[in-house]
């Protein structure tokens, strides 16, 4: 089973085969992230890490015993004890129930590692996938939203105490 481990410098090239490997395939449900971002992927990686060292973002991959990058579940804007929860997985690991794994699985390093209370997502209604995730780790709608010019649906999920 693959582990969720916290985002470190040597996920790099990893990391960035995942993006190359799965940009089409991302870019059909999430805007694309544009060749600047595949360009000045070194230095974008070493500013995550600089950030998430601030404690406001906690960035995050899901990762095969040989070291293969299959997904990426992270939280940002951390603040006042609830934080946004987003998520990719690879096509070829997509429908394995990783990404629920994944999302549970942060959830819980979210409570007791991070100490945070309330996680909130969003995700376009045209994603079933996405929206299934959510639902099956326990968030609940809290109304419907528009993102990237798209109808969508926010949730979140209480946590409770640490």
């Amino acid at each position: 089973m693959p582990e969720l481990q916290r985002l470190r410098a040597d996920h790099a090239p990893a990391l960035l085969a995942f993006e190359r490997e799965n940009r089409a395939y991302f870019a059909r449900s999430v805007p694309d992230r544009g060749d600047a971002y595949f360009a000045e992927f070194a230095d974008r990686h070493q500013a995550l890490l600089d950030e998430q060292a601030t404690g406001r973002i906690h960035f995050h991959v899901l990762v095969a015993e040989e070291g293969e990058v299959l997904g990426r579940v992270n939280l940002v804007d951390v603040e006042d004890g609830s934080a946004e929860l987003g998520y990719r997985i690879a096509e070829k690991a997509a429908g394995r129930g990783l990404a629920t794994a994944a999302v549970r699985r942060l959830a819980e390093l979210a409570r007791a590692s991070y100490g945070l209370t309330r996680l909130t997502a969003r995700t376009t209604l045209d994603n079933p996938g996405s929206r299934a995730v959510l639902t099956r780790t326990g968030f609940v709608s809290t109304g419907d939203l528009v993102l990237d010019g798209s109808p969508g649906t926010s949730y979140e999920l209480l946590l409770g105490a640490a």
